[in-house]
């Protein structure tokens, strides 16, 4: 997809992308702060809760590069309308589910909105500037989604115990039709698909430089989540922390997120997408084991993990620019496979910290991280290594 002509910077259009991975944010991790009462409501376990995470990343992962391809022909803007209207729908069946099956049905169909919608919003960004603007662009795109972490998914749980856990889900509709009538009327028309749909998915998946560059994604974020789905126990662990200490320190993590993201962009504009990488993986590599192996003071401990977390989320806006800069035809496909490559990432990062954790206790994590993110940065080198397609720095 060819970036504009025109040297503007469209920032009131790249926010308003940003919004609608807000929403898609919000509507995919806000049951994380509502599980207590959605169980106690629905009559499940807190296990058996956790099943509407499950479902979503299953759904996103599996349907999101099919559908973006299989849309490819569309004009991008109707397909993200379609998306945020799909997601909107869900979360109105949610918002009104009788019962906890019909709930998970209703958890399948958001991850199929915003597994469109949140690739498709990326392509848009990427589009609407010229290349040396790429950095900036999906920093503003992609932050949306950073900021649902800090301020959706705290203020969809305060939704879920004040008024029910069904009004949180009733705000994601409302934000998400909102979004979905603002988007059509402000992204400009005449932005073209990506040609060769389902064919264009199959070459890609057989194109192995493709295929590894997509990879880093799986291992960067896996080696993320080897840690953050743990850091609740760790800091109750390590520091005593209770509920508040614990809510505190997520919500700097989140705080860090969005300044990585940021940070990604301007790192990604200055010095390139893949020097930005190589960089965020040496760091990770370095911090990761301080954080769990080094007994420090809670307030280091703190800024320790506001620094880790804005040097792993900065990774999201460089990988996608390199995405971009490898095969600018078929962008959106790119797009949709690494989006679903972050659900794959976080599930196996779960469950290698999960082995860490059982085998060789708190202390492990950040080993066992940082391992990921050494495969993460091979992943880089055997890209550089094989056939280019392109004269693109990627």
């Amino acid at each position: 997809m060819a970036a504009p002509a025109s040297a503007a910077f469209p920032t009131a259009t790249l926010v308003l992308l940003g919004l609608s991975n807000f929403v898609v944010g919000m509507g995919a991790f806000l049951v994380i702060g509502i599980l207590t009462p959605m169980a106690v409501d629905l009559g499940v376990t807190k296990a058996e809760a956790g099943l509407l995470m499950t479902i979503y990343a299953i759904v996103y992962a599996l349907s999101s590069p099919l559908l973006v391809a299989f849309t490819g022909h569309v004009e991008r803007v109707r397909v993200l309308v379609a998306g945020m209207a799909v997601l909107s729908a869900g979360a109105l069946a949610a918002a009104l589910a009788p019962s906890f099956p019909l709930l998970l049905v209703a958890r399948a169909l958001m991850a199929l909105g915003g597994g469109v919608a949140s690739p498709v919003a990326a392509t848009i960004g990427v589009a609407l500037v010229a290349p040396a603007l790429r950095g900036r662009a999906l920093a503003l795109v992609f932050g949306g989604m950073t900021t649902a972490q800090v301020i959706g998914v705290p203020a969809g749980a305060w939704l879920g115990y004040t008024f029910g856990w069904r009004t949180a889900f009733e705000v994601v509709v409302v934000l998400g039709i909102a979004t979905a009538a603002a988007l059509l009327s402000a992204i400009p028309r005449g932005l073209p698909g990506q040609p060769g749909g389902l064919a264009s998915l199959a070459a890609t998946l057989t194109e192995l430089r493709l295929v590894a560059a997509v990879a880093f994604t799986a291992f960067f974020i896996g080696g993320l989540y080897a840690i953050f789905t743990f850091i609740g126990p760790f800091l109750e662990a390590r520091y005593a922390l209770g509920r508040d200490g614990v809510t505190t320190a997520l919500t700097i993590f989140g705080l860090g997120a969005v300044a990585g993201s940021m940070l990604g962009g301007r790192l990604t504009d200055r010095i390139g997408p893949t020097q930005t990488l190589v960089m965020l993986c040496v760091a990770q590599i370095v911090l990761m084991p301080i954080i769990t192996l080094i007994h420090a003071p809670l307030a280091a401990a703190i800024a320790l993990i506001a620094l880790w977390s804005a040097l792993g989320w900065a990774f999201m806006v460089a990988q996608q620019a390199r995405l971009a800069a490898l095969d600018p035809a078929r962008v959106s496909v790119l797009f949709a496979l690494n989006a679903a490559a972050v659900y794959v990432g976080a599930s196996v990062g779960s469950a290698a910290g999960a082995v860490a954790l059982d085998r060789f206790g708190l202390d492990a994590l950040g080993p066992a991280g940082a391992a990921m993110i050494v495969v993460a940065l091979a992943s880089i080198a055997l890209v550089a290594r094989l056939p280019r397609h392109s004269g693109a720095d990627a």
